[in-house]
């Protein structure tokens, strides 16, 4: 492949940049709690050089969206985006008092699989280089979309690599890349640059493609969140909807202040709702601002298939008046696009966002550069749990929630131990207790993993009464001394069972192994009752838990207000369960007031619920696919 030097470009058009200053203008009107920012592609900031195209399609957008910033793209494809061009679209911008911040894509042909650089090849080298500079010369900011990773298993780089695996290569290969082809170029021609890295959403995998969780974000003067989900079902990746949060406050945790926003786009958009609960998550999760990619999606129309079943009965989407106004009295549609839904997405949020605290939830260790059980911390959040990720082994925690993953920390049992010894508690997952059974694991109990699979719908907590999900699940089979580790939590066939929860006791804590099916989705079809003593479990700690079915998730706040929201196709039943000190919910959304049922405290010695005694219950209910924010009182 042959690039043009980017020196053409600079001489052809240094005059016009430099006669072209961007003049300021009072900030264009806002959200109180949060920005919001459109990215453009290359290929429509080369259209926006007609101002006339730029003004007629800004406008569609412009009269639904607060916008503060636009991110320009300057390369996609080895497509650039020239000076003239960028000066003057700018200046459209600014005129109107919106900031703008340059935007690369380093790919070679995005509809080529991504078609990243080979970043051993000295001329791949030089053109993204060259890019970068260009773009610094432009922007006070500049921000990395999606691609700065490499998949290029070129001759040259196959010799490059070595004897080394593709993870390893990559990680120190993009980390240089990082330091010499990106940031130092950039700050050498715009020493008031602020690079940002925007990482995508499939973070589990990060490290085989290059992103170098472990040396990146100190790199970068900013992080920014890929928050797209789309369609859990239709999507090749198969993401759940809870990653939108995770992610985000995984990233805030891996640099705390530095994650600068979340970005989410229409893709594997069946329903209105999928697009506008991605930008509320986003948002529940506190990002400072959220960037809607991209400036051609969001001319898209809505279209009356737009709107599910689920739209007969009142839900957190009214898709109806959205439309209204745009309805013919054909019943057809005209002159509605995505803008419009994202518009009142904000309108309707934006208040909620500043009832919120700082987030909280279960503390969850995932190494640097770790794989398995991929991506379950998500899963677990769909069954109402939340999770706060870290990079750091969180030995402060009263209890821990550790998955697969946390293998790739040598110490890991070690550190297993010392939380048990100081009497705290740790919950790990069948495909931890798997990976750690040569490690040093059995020194706390001798239970196995066995190579045996059971096929399960029946589930018996404690010693009450069989509960059936909603439909058969494969678990894989634990083995256990008894008496030495009990079942809190068992899956029946017949005669014959197995642990889904499971305690054993060591030191002065308690380490809990919890089962995970074969297929993790299947955690949503388990029993409500199972569910519930699975959070008490985890959440025995926190100062609220919702009870009810899968595919519900609570987003928990430091200021007694949190969120439950409902990915669920019909009106659902729950109950929230709070610690002793909140007697009183308030809908901070609708002002209704919930009182609570105090649970007794049975006497020494007698019978009668235990693990959430001295809390108190609300019983209430929670429409399809929407969202309550409920502040203690």
């Amino acid at each position: 492949m042959r690039f043009c030097s980017l020196a053409t470009y600079v001489c052809l058009f240094l005059l016009a940049m430099t006669a072209l200053p961007v003049t300021a203008q009072p900030a264009a009107e806002s959200h109180d709690h949060f920005n919001v920012a459109i990215y453009a592609r290359v290929y429509e900031v080369i259209q926006m050089g007609d101002l006339d195209w730029l003004e007629e399609h800004f406008e569609v957008m412009d009269q639904h969206l607060k916008v503060d910033k636009i991110y320009l793209e300057t390369h996609r494809d080895t497509i650039l985006a020239d000076d003239e061009t960028l000066n003057k679209v700018k200046q459209f911008f600014a005129d109107r008092g919106i900031a703008t911040s340059g935007g690369i894509t380093l790919t070679i042909s995005e509809p080529n699989r991504f078609e990243t650089f080979c970043y051993s090849n000295p001329e791949h080298r030089q053109w993204v280089q060259e890019v970068v500079e260009h773009t610094a010369r432009h922007f006070d900011e500049l921000i990395l979309d999606d691609f700065f990773f490499t998949s290029c298993k070129s001759e040259g780089e196959i010799a490059a690599k070595g004897d080394r695996s593709w993870t390893e290569y990559r990680l120190e290969l993009l980390d240089e890349v990082a330091r010499n082809v990106i940031i130092a170029p950039a700050k050498a021609v715009n020493p008031d640059v602020q690079v940002v890295v925007k990482y995508p959403n499939w973070y589990e995998h990060f490290q085989g493609l290059g992103f170098n969780l472990e040396t990146e974000p100190a790199l970068f003067d900013k992080l920014y969140t890929g928050t797209e989900t789309r369609d859990a079902v239709r999507s090749a990746q198969h993401l759940q909807q809870y990653l939108g949060y995770n992610i985000f406050r995984y990233f805030e945790n891996l640099k705390p202040g530095g994650n600068a926003g979340g970005w989410v786009d229409t893709g594997g958009m069946r329903y209105l709702d999928r697009y506008v609960e991605q930008l509320w998550i986003t948002l529940f999760a506190k990002a400072p601002e959220i960037t809607l990619f991209d400036f051609r999606q969001l001319m898209w129309p809505i279209r009356p298939q737009h709107r599910a079943a689920w739209h007969d009965q009142e839900t957190s989407v009214d898709y109806d008046a959205i439309v209204a106004p745009y309805r013919q009295a054909d019943g057809s549609l005209e002159g509605i696009t995505i803008a419009r839904a994202a518009g009142v997405a904000f309108d309707q949020i934006d208040p909620v966002i500043g009832a919120l605290g700082n987030p909280v939830g279960v503390p969850s260790y995932r190494p640097f550069h770790a794989t398995g059980e991929d991506f379950l911390h998500n899963f677990l959040g769909m069954i109402g749990i939340p999770i706060d990720l870290r990079p750091a082994f969180p030995a402060e925690a009263s209890t821990v929630l550790l998955t697969e993953s946390a293998k790739f920390d040598p110490d890991i049992v070690d550190k297993i131990k010392q939380q048990l010894v100081d009497g705290k508690n740790v919950v790990i997952t069948s495909g931890l207790l798997r990976a750690l059974e040569d490690r040093g694991i059995q020194d706390i109990a001798e239970i196995q993993v066995t190579e045996r699979r059971a096929l399960v719908q029946d589930f018996i907590v404690g010693w009450g009464e069989v509960q059936q999900s909603a439909k058969p699940m494969i678990i894989p089979q634990i083995h256990y001394l008894t008496n030495d580790s009990w079942e809190l939590v068992m899956a029946v066939d017949g005669p014959m069972g197995w642990p889904i929860l499971h305690d054993a006791d060591y030191a002065n804590g308690h380490l809990f192994i919890l089962t995970i099916p074969d297929n993790p989705a299947d955690l949503y079809q388990l029993p409500p009752a199972v569910l519930t003593r699975i959070k008490q479990t985890i959440l025995q700690d926190f100062y609220v838990r919702v009870d009810g079915p899968g595919s519900m998730s609570m987003y928990a706040y430091d200021n007694d207000t949190f969120i439950v929201q409902s990915f669920l196709d019909e009106p659902t039943d729950l109950r929230l369960v709070t610690d002793g000190r909140i007697m009183t919910l308030r809908d901070v959304e609708t002002g209704e007031v919930l009182n609570g049922t105090a649970i007794p405290v049975p006497p020494p010695g007698g019978w009668g619920p235990r693990l959430d005694a001295g809390k108190a219950t609300f019983d209430t209910r929670i429409a399809p696919h929407s969202y309550r924010v409920f502040r203690a009182e």
